[in-house]
């Protein structure tokens, strides 16, 4: 199985005549991905590297069928692009761009809560399941079908841990990256209720960073739900308070946005804590060999 992408996802690129929304929608057309066409505002009409491009998303939709877009509209844009979306009632939209205003983003939020979209990002590096459906801009050939779920703040760092679990012949179920910004749309926990109710899930990569309060909730929602082995890794130990670190999240701010505060909620929510991320996989391997030793697999 899998969750929100598989191989009857067909997506829209918003922004696809642009240099990045064109080359990655390339990559994800390449992957399998069913990619019909996307939206540039009056460019409707054409079409680009057999992409159809329209003019609303509402046209898109209603043309290819989408039931997912991802949002390579620039950042000054990008939330009135968003709310299109919403407004056109797409399931799941990706949000890619980076920089996005926090207060456009309070707005684009205040629609999302009135709707049934699901949002992912922005600052996403999207969402894959191998072999089915790729959105966004991750590299396509480090993914492997197989048993764990990885949801993540880093890009890069999914990267790693996809890449470490294929490496180790566990694979993936479906790889998350929600983003790094502190206005965003999915969270951890909604991530791990999606592969909580995963039959094939069974084992989860959640890889945070200092700022914000996610990896604690995180934390509260594994200890009461989450039955299968969970692997951690938490960027920025050696981060200085009020010093931002890569993503506009990544903050220490006040108590419990550390990276020791998030380290000891998950360890005492019984998550194994990577202490270097090349570690990631081989911990995953091991918890997963420990379950199945004792039956319970």
């Amino acid at each position: 199985m899998s969750v929100l992408v598989n191989k009857d996802t067909v997506l829209m690129t918003q922004g696809i005549t642009g240099e990045a929304g064109l080359f990655h929608s390339i990559k994800c057309r390449d992957y399998g991905t069913q990619l019909p066409g996307g939206v540039t505002p009056g460019k409707g009409g054409q079409v680009v590297e057999g992409f159809k491009v329209f003019n609303t998303v509402q046209e898109c939709k209603q043309e290819t069928g989408a039931n997912a877009t991802m949002v390579f509209v620039p950042a000054p844009f990008a939330a009135a692009a968003i709310i299109e979306a919403i407004d056109a009632q797409i399931p799941l939209i990706v949000a890619i761009t980076e920089g996005i205003p926090v207060h456009d983003m309070i707005k684009v939020n205040r629609r999302l809560h009135l709707s049934d979209s699901v949002l992912i990002g922005p600052n996403s590096p999207g969402i894959v399941t191998p072999n089915q459906a790729m959105i966004g801009i991750a590299p396509g050939n480090i993914f492997k079908p197989g048993k764990i779920g990885v949801v993540s703040r880093s890009g890069t760092l999914t990267y790693e841990a996809v890449y470490q679990t294929t490496l180790s012949g566990l694979g993936q179920t479906t790889a998350i990256g929600i983003g790094g910004d502190p206005v965003h749309g999915m969270n951890f926990v909604d991530a791990l209720k999606l592969f909580r109710d995963d039959s094939d899930t069974e084992g989860i990569i959640l890889i945070g960073e200092i700022g914000g309060l996610d990896e604690e909730e995180a934390a509260e929602f594994i200890a009461d739900e989450i039955k299968v082995p969970v692997v951690g890794f938490i960027a920025g130990l050696s981060a200085p308070t009020g010093k931002r670190m890569g993503h506009a999240g990544a903050i220490i701010e006040g108590k419990g946005t550390s990276a020791e505060a998030k380290i000891k909620a998950l360890t005492e929510a019984g998550v194994t804590i990577a202490p270097n991320v090349t570690l990631i996989g081989e911990l995953m391997l091991d918890r997963m060999n420990a379950r199945q030793k004792h039956g319970m697999i």
